[in-house]
Order: structure tokens, then C-alpha cells, then sequence
């Protein structure tokens, strides 16, 4: 039986989940208190924007005589994003991509929309040579910039990082109050 070592922290898993699945189910029997979803901590979101930063945020595509630009992977993160700010071909990061409805029951998943308006945009083959990009937050702090460039395999849909950025100051934030005591 040389899978035995490999079994019992199965084994212990299961009984485990199955443990808190019998403890959480006579817990709520005891209270009473229907469950209400909640949305992840923002901080889980960020972790997430992070570890896909390296395989695009976004997605670059040629398709239908189209250049396609994918924002599926920030779209995941909606329940917690207030805006995705990018901009084709500079870092001015004048534009804003619309983030799908919250369903906090279902805060990771994408909700059904026929229109595709919040999956991509769609430009004229190869007219984006960069996008940048910065992830808002639900609490008003901002990701670094991180501008895109297209693989240089056609046939894939995917983007290389080119730069990454500090977040920049825009004229329109709020700044800290700045009053002498």
C-alpha cells in the first residue's frame, strides 16, 4: 500500500469539511439566522488582480477583420471594482470600461449580457499597439498602470506586459487637506 501516506490527508480533508459542513448547518439551525451573502474583502480581489497581471488583465485578439480587446479577467473582480480606467496608445487613461452588476451571491461569476458591451471593444486590425491600464477599487485606492502590448503570436489571444507604472495623481481626485494646526 504505497498510497497510504497519500489517503490520509484525504481522508483528513474530508472529514474535516464534512466537520464544519455539520457544524455551520447545526449552527444556523440553532440560531435561526438565514445566510446572507457577502462580497469577498477587497484585499482577496487585489490579490487576484495581482497574480493575473503577468497574463494580461486584458486580452488582445485579431478577429472578423477586428482588433478585439478582452476585459474578462477585470470583469471577475466587478463586485469590488468602481471603475477600470485604460487608454489606447498613451497612458492617459482617459477612458473608462463599464463593470458589470454585482450579484453577491455570485460575486466572481459574470452575468449574461447579449450586448458584450462590458466583455470588449472592438477597433480596426491592429490600431491598438498598447493599452494602459489602472484597476479603481471599491475603497477609492488605485492599482499601478500597467501597459499591454499584443503577443507577438497572432493566432493567440493574449497580451505581454510592456511597462508598469507608479499610479499617478490625477487632477480630478481629491487631495489631502493640507491646513496648518
Amino acid at each position: 500500500m504505497t498510497d497510504l501516506p497519500f489517503r490520509k490527508p484525504l481522508l483528513a480533508a474530508l472529514l474535516l469539511g464534512s466537520a464544519l459542513f455539520a457544524g455551520a448547518a447545526s449552527a444556523q439551525e440553532e440560531d435561526g439566522e438565514e445566510y446572507k451573502a457577502q462580497i469577498p474583502d477587497v484585499a482577496i480581489y487585489k490579490a487576484m488582480l495581482d497574480a493575473n497581471k503577468q497574463t494580461g488583465w486584458v486580452q488582445f485578439r485579431e478577429f472578423a477583420d477586428q482588433q478585439l480587446i478582452y476585459f474578462t479577467a477585470l470583469q471577475t473582480m466587478h463586485c469590488r471594482l468602481k471603475e477600470v480606467r485604460y487608454s489606447i496608445n498613451s497612458d492617459a487613461l482617459d477612458k473608462t470600461f463599464p463593470m458589470a452588476s454585482c450579484d453577491p451571491e455570485l460575486p466572481f461569476n459574470l452575468p449574461s449580457d447579449e450586448s458584450q458591451n462590458w466583455l470588449y471593444i472592438a477597433l480596426k486590425p491592429g490600431e491598438a499597439q498598447t493599452i494602459a491600464i489602472q484597476a479603481i477599487w471599491d475603497d477609492g485606492s488605485g492599482s499601478e498602470i500597467v501597459v499591454y502590448q499584443p503577443c507577438k503570436n497572432p493566432e493567440a489571444t493574449c497580451a505581454s506586459i510592456k511597462t508598469i507604472k507608479k499610479s499617478k495623481k490625477r487632477a480630478d481626485e481629491p487631495s489631502p487637506s493640507t491646513s496648518a494646526r
